[in-house]
């Protein structure tokens, strides 16, 4: 029987992404190749409690929500995700994934919207981008630029540019909370009228970092 490394499961608003807002239930997935110098997840970096599928989906349904996200650390991590997102879709869940993008997204199931990671240089993990993954994007997916200066800015520019991202995918222009100045980044923004929705991680705002929210 398939099982995964579990970290949390919880019921919160989702924070980023195109569903920001709604009532989400959150399975965050135990263990990261990555070690991004912004991230707020480490908790998630190992521990975690062993569950079946079964054990997940059970869980998962004592909310009343039709929202799932996936998350991490990384979750492709555990090739065991992919058959708790497909088993999650065939129940009529709305189901998104939270990557890194540095692993591969070609085998994720097509029913599931994936919110991709693009590391900026600030990040620290800039090499640990996997390009290949660009052809995989549906429309209803999203690209997420972490942004922590100009040099960032410009960087995911470019990489707008050269992959022609905003014709293939909705994409997603987020500050570092702490590094980047949220306004600053929204001017730029208008000034070159980028095709990007800005955002700020509402559930920072709401709870600061609380683990479980």
């Amino acid at each position: 029987m398939s099982s995964l490394k579990i970290t949390e499961i919880f019921y919160s608003l989702q924070g980023e992404s195109n569903t920001v807002g709604l009532p989400t239930v959150f399975v965050r997935l135990t263990g990261c190749p990555l070690r991004c110098v912004y991230c707020d997840t480490a908790y998630a970096f190992s521990g975690g409690e062993r569950m079946s599928i079964d054990e997940v989906i059970d869980r998962v349904g004592q909310y009343r929500t039709k929202y799932i996200t996936v998350t991490g650390g990384e979750p492709l991590a555990q090739s065991a995700c992919l058959e708790l997102m497909s088993r999650l879709a065939d129940l009529g869940y709305q189901v998104s994934i939270e990557t890194s993008g540095a692993l591969d997204v070609s085998s994720i199931d097509d029913r599931i919207v994936k919110v991709m990671d693009l590391k900026t240089p600030s990040s620290g993990e800039l090499h640990r981008n996997l390009f290949d993954n660009i052809e995989y994007l549906k429309a209803n997916d999203q690209v997420k630029f972490v942004i922590g200066d100009d040099h960032d800015y410009q960087w995911s520019k470019a990489i707008i540019d050269q992959y022609g991202l905003d014709r293939r995918c909705e994409l997603l222009f987020s500050p570092t909370m702490g590094q980047q100045d949220p306004k600053e980044l929204a001017e730029k923004i208008l000034s070159d009228n980028l095709p990007v929705r800005f955002q700020i991680q509402l559930h920072k705002l709401l709870w600061n970092d609380a683990q479980g929210r």
